[in-house]
């Protein structure tokens, strides 16, 4: 049977085919859109690797340090601190380097028979006329009586060390009224126990900067130290230009490290050594 578009037929169709669908079920209806799908399990069952891209990926190379949380003030320090210590290092470096240098001297002084420097280097005069054996000029030091002066057998020379700040104003070749007298009872009692013994005047200084712009550098300032003990002892001791020589060292020959102030204080000095060797004119 045909029904037209407004007979009762359509409605009759689409009475059927609810009827039919309800009949079949939720399971059988065209229209029913199917429910969401639940979680993926992707793990492996039990005795199964698991695959190589389901590991976690870890990175090879170790982050880059990040100094974002250290603080200024505290590396600054760190640095300064490290500068200082290599400072030290080297300063103790050069120290050893100068004393070796100092002792390879001394030694070929002792196997030239105790003879001092050349004249052409120092000054020294040219042929003394005697020499005392280097072991009587070692066990005549205990008669030295001095005050303010370290004094020490040396191989074949007594040395007697003043530290500048005893006999200069700081920084220059002044001397102090303290420094005369040193100065005085010094020459007074080398001249009592070597008398006529040639005697060397050598300046030394430490390695910090000069303070005083007049000296172009430690040489100079030890040089004008030497000069200025010389002067005194020719003129107003017993001491004579014959038996006198000047050394200028600067600071190349420091006793100890300069690293400290008590080093440097120690290497700031005045040395008046005193060779075997007797000046001519001195000679019986």
């Amino acid at each position: 049977m045909v029904y037209g578009p407004n007979g009762g037929g359509g409605r009759a169709v689409v009475i059927a085919v609810a009827i039919t669908i309800g009949a079949g079920g939720c399971a059988n209806n065209p229209f029913r859109t199917a429910p969401p799908a639940g979680p993926l399990n992707l793990e492996p069952p039990p005795g199964v690797a698991t695959p190589a891209h389901m590991l976690p990926q870890t990175s090879a190379v170790p982050p880059a340090p990040s100094y974002a949380d250290l603080d200024g003030r505290s590396l600054a320090s760190s640095l300064e601190r490290s500068r200082q210590e290599t400072q030290l290092m080297q300063d103790q470096i050069a120290a050893l380097r100068d004393q070796l240098a100092s002792t390879s001297t001394q030694l070929a002084q002792v196997r030239s028979a105790g003879m001092p420097p050349a004249a052409g280097d120092t000054g020294v005069p040219a042929a003394p006329a005697a020499a005392t054996p280097s072991t009587t000029l070692g066990s005549a030091m205990g008669q030295l009586a001095i005050t303010g002066a370290d004094t020490r057998f040396d191989g074949a020379v007594v040395r007697l060390d003043i530290q500048a700040e005893r006999l200069f104003e700081p920084g220059t070749a002044n001397l102090l009224p303290g420094g005369a007298a040193i100065l005085t009872q010094v020459a007074s009692e080398l001249d009592r126990v070597y008398p006529g013994h040639f005697i060397g005047i050598e300046g030394h200084v430490d390695t910090e900067p000069l303070v005083n712009a007049a000296w172009a550098s430690p040489h100079q300032l030890t040089a004008a130290r030497a000069a200025a003990v010389f002067d005194f002892f020719t003129t107003r001791t017993r001491l004579r230009e014959a038996q006198l020589f000047l050394v200028a060292h600067g600071s190349n020959h420091p006793l100890v490290s300069n690293a400290t102030a008590a080093g440097r204080t120690r290497n700031r000095r005045m040395e008046l050594v005193v060779y075997p060797e007797v000046a001519a004119t001195a000679a019986p």
